[in-house]
């Protein structure tokens, strides 16, 4: 095991200790019923305090990490499970997948969270190096012809897939959300409010990863509204005007949407509207608030966190709704 205590460092030393034993547990450096070194010699290995390891040992104990045996020392608990969470990226929203999903997990759960960034090379080390590590996985697929190979090298029964349906069979288990149907029913909510303006922009830049079913959804709702409508790919094309509402799967643009507005002085919500795609912790402060569109990405993380506490499938969708703020 490799403690490497930073003494200059904020976090307390006892912390270290803790995690450092955790990260051992997740690399396989450690594993379940491996002795752990006594107190005394981790004291004279590491210059630390023996309250300092004992208040580690204690942590890890009433965590269930590990447990102790008397007059032998301590083990890590046979019981203690190792799950990898593989993200694409780690947005403010993804944030709020990760905590819901760690928060709803016994503590005895070591969880390992890698990132793909949509690269298949990752996504193929990330995954075929956890093969046989972990008791079970919770990945987030993206766009690409080798991801379903990669997949089925894992058992159904241990993999969930989760965010967005793609190259999901029917056998594996899921939780996702609907960019299309559900985000379809979020627009129409928004309708009264759309009706104050002459134009609908949907923002959908190249660079994003953002499924294009969202597209075809909201040309289908602008036809059958008959609002006028734009599709922008380029952000540089991304000029406001006054009238118009735009509605953005990318938060780059919100922060241009902004800019623009105060050097045209125009207001948001009365000028000009601004919808925007998923949800995060700041967005109901910005500028008296940012309407959403968006599903809920703490229950999203629950329900994945039901399927490692649980023996039994998953299959869930979770809705896409409307959150009306200042904004629109």
């Amino acid at each position: 095991m490799d403690f490497d205590i930073n003494f200059n460092s904020d976090t307390p030393r006892y912390q270290q200790v803790v995690n450092a034993i955790k990260d051992a547990l997740s690399n396989n450096t450690l594993s379940s019923g491996e002795a752990l070194p006594s107190v005394n010699a981790l004291c004279s290995e590491l210059k630390l305090s023996r309250d300092t390891i004992f208040k580690a040992y204690s942590m890890l104990k009433d965590h269930g990490v590990i447990e102790s045996v008397p007059n032998k020392g301590y083990y890590v608990a046979n019981d203690t499970r190792k799950v990898i969470l593989v993200l694409d990226t780690f947005k403010a929203y993804k944030e709020v997948v990760y905590h819901a999903f760690v928060n709803n997990l016994p503590k005895k759960v070591i969880v390992d969270v890698q990132f793909h960034h949509y690269n298949i090379k990752n996504f193929k080390t990330i995954l075929n190096n956890s093969k046989g590590k972990y008791y079970k996985y919770v990945v987030m697929p993206f766009n690409h012809k080798e991801v379903p190979n990669v997949l089925s090298d894992f058992d159904n029964d241990k993999l969930l897939l989760i965010d967005w349906n793609m190259h999901a069979k029917e056998s594996n288990n899921y939780v996702f959300q609907d960019f299309g149907k559900s985000f379809y029913e979020a627009l129409k909510d928004a309708a009264s409010a759309f009706k104050k303006y002459r134009k609908l922009i949907l923002v959908y830049p190249t660079f994003t990863f953002h499924p294009p079913e969202s597209i075809t959804y909201f040309k289908k709702f602008c036809e059958a509204y008959h609002f006028k409508y734009k599709i922008i790919t380029n952000p540089d094309e991304f000029l406001v005007a006054k009238g118009e509402a735009y509605i953005s799967v990318s938060d780059r643009i919100l922060g241009m949407f902004l800019e623009q507005c105060r050097t045209k002085d125009l207001e948001p919500g009365t000028d000009v509207g601004f919808l925007s795609y998923n949800e995060t912790p700041m967005k109901k402060f910005i500028y008296k608030g940012i309407s959403v569109v968006s599903t809920d990405f703490k229950e999203l993380g629950a329900q994945a966190a039901s399927f490692v506490n649980q023996e039994q499938s998953l299959q869930s969708y979770i809705p896409t709704k409307l959150i009306l703020r200042e904004s629109l």
